[in-house]
């Protein structure tokens, strides 16, 4: 029986394995992309089951609403506020089975999975009756703007203050600059968050705001200076959070390399320092920081939901917040796999990327 199980699993992997001998690269990025697939499966069901689990739904909201706004509007007597319940459970009843929720979790998001694949349709948000790709779309664009620009700062400071750190090692500013690249890793972001928005309402120099109180078609040029006014809070909270742990780990990743044998046999034959530590030490940071850069940039979207809420910032993680309270479960659940397949394919383009920059790990 074990021999035989063992030659079913050789007959279904083999084409599977001659793929991978034929193009090790491709396999490597196959292999990763159905990787990616599955985790949003199980992300979906798990945001499904969260939903569920959660006390009531967005039905028992609009029933609480409407009657509150019906006792607030007029005055009725006890009887007619017992009928006025009655008549509204019966409206939520029927309203659960024509949105589908009086469904189990998993049937919901069988539905939600066939409604995507089949019609090409996330949905319409059951609060503003919006299309869910157009509240998304029209959201994702300030994200990845803010988070991209962070992204952007974080990366070429930490290389800079990195390497000439590291060749400082040792010395008081060296100590100095470890001390606040520690503090500011260890520094929780969000008070950070809090104290820049006090002192934008103290001074009054920045809004309290993230974002421009007027489209960008009404006058482009005054738009474009009054966002970078408006963004400079939130981008230096950003970058206060990011360049500590990055720049420390660009100044470990060069010492790690100035004490390697190339380095001393470098030496040895007359080659300044400076130019060891740019053409020969500097490449060999790279490794670590684009494999570390997936991951800085799944942490500036997901810090970017509370720094969204606090600044106010029209960006898809102010929308998920809105979606949560409100349990919007269409909105919730669209918007969370779109973000999580964002930082997915980040993570891919960073091991292709990883793949391509080192021949040793490419056909691994």
């Amino acid at each position: 029986m074990a021999a035989f199980l063992k030659k079913l699993w050789e007959t279904i992997s083999f084409p599977w394995n001659y793929f991978k001998k034929q193009s090790p690269l491709a396999s490597f990025i196959t292999g990763r992309i159905a990787t990616m697939a599955a985790l949003l499966f199980l992300l979906g069901l798990a945001m499904f089951a969260l939903m569920e689990l959660a006390p009531g739904d967005i039905v028992d909201q609009m029933m609480t609403q409407q009657i509150a706004s019906s006792m607030n509007s007029t005055s009725v007597s006890p009887s007619q506020i017992s009928k006025d319940n009655s008549f509204t459970t019966d409206q939520g009843q029927q309203l659960r089975k024509e949105l589908g929720l009086d469904k189990p979790f998993y049937a919901q998001y069988m539905d939600w999975l066939k409604r995507v694949f089949i019609n090409h349709d996330l949905g319409i948000s059951l609060i503003s009756r919006t299309p869910v790709s157009f509240l998304i779309l029209s959201r994702l664009k300030n994200s990845i703007v803010l988070n991209l620009i962070s992204l952007v700062f974080i990366t070429s400071f930490s290389f800079l203050l990195g390497v000439y750190f590291s060749s400082k090692a040792g010395t008081r500013t060296d100590v100095a600059a470890t001390f606040f690249a520690l503090f500011f890793h260890a520094f929780p972001g969000i008070l950070i968050l809090i104290l820049l928005q006090l002192f934008a309402s103290i001074t009054g120099f920045f809004p309290v705001t993230g974002y421009p109180n007027f489209p960008f078609s009404e006058n482009p040029l005054k738009f474009s200076f009054s966002y970078v006014h408006h963004i400079f809070l939130p981008l230096l909270a950003s970058f206060l959070g990011g360049v500590g742990g990055t720049m420390r780990m660009i100044r470990s990743t060069m010492l790690d390399q100035m004490g390697l044998p190339y380095i001393m046999a470098l030496r040895s034959r007359g080659i300044c320092e400076r130019r060891i530590h740019l053409n020969h030490a500097f490449k060999n940071t790279l490794n670590p920081y684009i494999t570390g850069s997936a991951n800085l940039l799944a942490s500036l979207f997901s810090g970017s939901l509370i720094l969204e809420i606090i600044f106010s910032y029209p960006g898809i993680g102010r929308l998920m917040y809105e979606a949560v309270t409100q349990q919007d479960v269409n909105l919730v659940l669209a918007n969370s796999m779109f973000v999580s397949a964002l930082v997915l394919a980040g993570m891919i383009i960073s091991d292709i990327t990883l793949a391509i920059v080192d021949p040793r790990i490419r056909y691994k």
